[in-house]
């Protein structure tokens, strides 16, 4: 099984994508043991698929459902090719069934949050804001009751507050050290568990150990070659996830649509034919008083010629005016009050543009009102 070459592993950590290491997903796997049943799986930091696939070819292929999410569409790509279904997006903008999942593979991003537009994190918490709370959070729902957590982050992000929801979230934990330390990442297996009191002697000693690893007071046991523990058994699920999707419209789904739809294009005589088509004539000749009206609500337009060789490109229009009125009246204390009367008042514009040969206007824009 080799997840990648070294070189290429190194230039992906480059650009904050940090696979899991071969070696480690090797020993990761033989704490896993598959359940009895159908199970469902989901990594929502797939990268291009391969440790989330070698999960499911672990516990059985053929009775392991794949779920993936991947934000680098290149990795998305090369992800769907090994897995069931794969949303290529920000983990942020889906939809994502909840306690629908035997089995949580949480590699999240590593990283500080950095402020959006509006000043927010984008995460709820007090201690210090990183990614991996972040995704931590997002990601928590997704998995069922007795289903199995496997978190690789670098140990001193463990602090105060992620140890908290750890030993909160999670029964059965354990912290071991990866075999490749060059990011100083740490392996937490638990199984989630009901809202745990924060008094038992177990969740006592897991707190202080994982504070301890977390703040570099002690380093964490090296993750077995041989796993010496009864294995995490991965629950069955009922069903797969009733909602899987990413909420907004991923770029080529978007130009797909575009081009199935053609825009506005097989409905612009729908929308703009009206407006194109000539107007019908009068059942009558129109008299002056209908012409006038007409031609200044800019009905009529174009290029009229008189009898004496007047050629003028008119085009009426009505537009809003206010007139002013004032009225005054003398209180009984013999003090004026003034007042103001606004009214609407529509005015009708022609405007022509003098286009006669010869005319010391030609060129000219003439206002008619």
């Amino acid at each position: 099984m080799a997840l990648m070459f070294p070189r290429l592993a190194r230039n992906f950590a480059k650009g904050g994508y940090y696979p899991t290491d071969e070696a480690t997903l090797e020993r990761a796997l033989a704490a896993l043991a598959p359940g009895d049943g159908p199970m469902c799986i989901i990594d929502p930091c797939a990268g291009e698929g391969v440790a989330v696939a070698e999960v499911a070819h672990a516990l059985g292929r053929e009775q392991t459902q794949v779920f993936a999410v991947e934000y680098d569409g290149e990795r998305a790509h090369h992800a769907r090719g090994l897995v069931d279904r794969c949303i290529h997006g920000d983990l942020m903008d889906t939809l994502i069934s909840r306690q629908s999942f035997g089995l949580l593979w949480l590699n999240p991003p590593y990283g500080d949050l950095s402020n959006d537009a509006n000043g927010n994190l984008g995460y709820d918490g007090k201690g210090r804001a990183r990614l991996e709370k972040l995704f931590y959070q997002r990601t928590l729902p997704l998995l069922q009751y007795g289903g199995v957590l496997v978190f690789i982050v670098p140990h001193y992000v463990l602090d105060a507050e992620l140890v908290g929801w750890l030993t909160r979230h999670y029964s059965d934990l354990r912290i071991y050290r990866a075999v490749e330390t060059q990011f100083k990442q740490v392996v937490v297996f638990g199984r989630r568990s009901r809202q745990r009191d924060q008094a038992s002697d177990e969740t006592k000693s897991a707190r202080a150990l994982l504070l301890q690893i977390g703040q570099g007071d002690i380093e964490a046991e090296a993750l077995p070659e041989e796993w010496p523990l009864l294995p995490y058994t991965v629950p069955a699920t009922p069903s797969e996830p009733e909602h899987f999707y990413r909420v907004t419209l991923e770029p080529a789904q978007f130009a797909d649509e575009v081009g199935r739809l053609q825009g506005l294009w097989p409905t612009l005589e729908a929308h703009l034919g009206a407006s194109q088509q000539s107007l019908r004539p009068p059942a009558r000749a129109l008299s002056h008083w209908h012409l006038a009206l007409a031609l200044a609500a800019g009905a009529i337009s174009g290029v009229v010629t008189s009898k004496t060789g007047k050629v003028l490109i008119v085009k009426g229009d009505t537009h809003k005016e206010k007139t002013l009125q004032r009225e005054f009246t003398e209180r009984d204390d013999g003090s004026v009050a003034e007042t103001r009367i606004l009214t609407d008042k529509f005015v009708p514009v022609i405007r022509a543009w003098d286009m006669t040969p010869d005319s010391p206007t030609r060129g000219e824009v003439l206002t008619i009102r």
